[in-house]
């Protein structure tokens, strides 16, 4: 298993400096670090790392910035520092990928279960939205289906038993999913139609 790649955004090169030390001595891997918010941004999207650990005061463009951003671009989770604890701040990131809040200095009895939990906790997030999308797209395909399903009966007689059938040979004979098969016959009919008004029309 890849070890995961943990970029580092903070002005303060002390900050960094402990950080690193934290991680590399626990095996983690470092995929960078930026001293702004600018560069940082253009490093996450090149390197595309697996955690990112943001500092809340960061120079340049600001983290609240950075983790709007990130949070589009659905790059990795975050864990944010902070000088002191602030309300303000946690209600202001609520809608980003944050997974921890940490306060300066960082203890590295906090920082590891923090990396760990995040990691952990990213990758069940990201698992769930694959299996809504793949359900949401089997959602939209068994609508396509049942909709030409719906035409054949209503063209060809067919019972809705056969003209599931029907599409279900067409889609092993041609070696393509019966959402193909549904959309070509939906296509069709439609240009059918079409063609039958123009008719009509002349």
């Amino acid at each position: 298993m890849q070890q995961p790649k943990i970029f580092i955004a903070s002005s303060d090169p002390s900050t960094r400096q402990n950080l690193k030390y934290m991680l590399v001595r626990e095996g983690y891997l470092i995929a960078g670090e930026a001293p702004d918010g600018s560069q940082a941004l253009r490093m996450i999207r090149t390197l595309q790392p697996s955690l990112i650990i943001l500092d809340s005061e960061l120079q340049g463009t600001n983290a609240l910035e950075v983790a709007r951003i990130i949070e589009e671009d659905g790059v990795a989770p975050i864990i944010l520092l902070a000088s002191s604890w602030h309300r303000n701040l946690l209600t202001r990131t609520r809608d980003f990928p944050i997974f921890a809040y940490l306060i300066k200095p960082i203890q590295e009895s906090t920082l590891l279960p923090a990396v760990e939990a995040a990691l952990a906790n990213y990758q069940k997030i990201s698992r769930l939205q694959q299996e809504i999308s793949k359900l949401k797209e089997t959602l939209a395909a068994r609508k396509i289906i049942e909709r030409a399903k719906g035409i054949l009966m209503d063209t060809m007689g067919l019972t809705e038993a056969e003209a599931y059938r029907r599409m279900q040979r067409q889609s092993m004979d041609r070696c393509v999913p019966m959402k193909s098969i549904a959309e070509a016959i939906i296509v069709a009919h439609e240009l059918q139609g079409g063609s039958n008004k123009a008719k009509k029309t002349d």
